[in-house]
């Protein structure tokens, strides 16, 4: 006895490609923040807080 089957499967191509894409865009962010986050712990165990903190006013007021 031969039986056959047919299904059909439905991918809404628009959701696919959004979701693909807005996970990109999370993992990206998550990588740049912990990026970020390391950077500033090494900069502060290298200066410590004091130096850090003279370091960025001096960066923005120019002086």
């Amino acid at each position: 006895m031969n039986t056959r089957i047919e299904k059909q499967i439905q991918v809404d191509a628009i959701r696919e490609t959004s979701t693909f894409a807005l996970s990109v865009g999370i993992v990206s962010a998550a990588l740049i923040g912990i990026w970020g986050a390391v950077c500033l712990i090494s900069a502060l165990s290298n200066n410590g807080p004091v130096n850090l903190i003279k370091g960025f006013i001096s960066t923005i007021v120019g002086s």
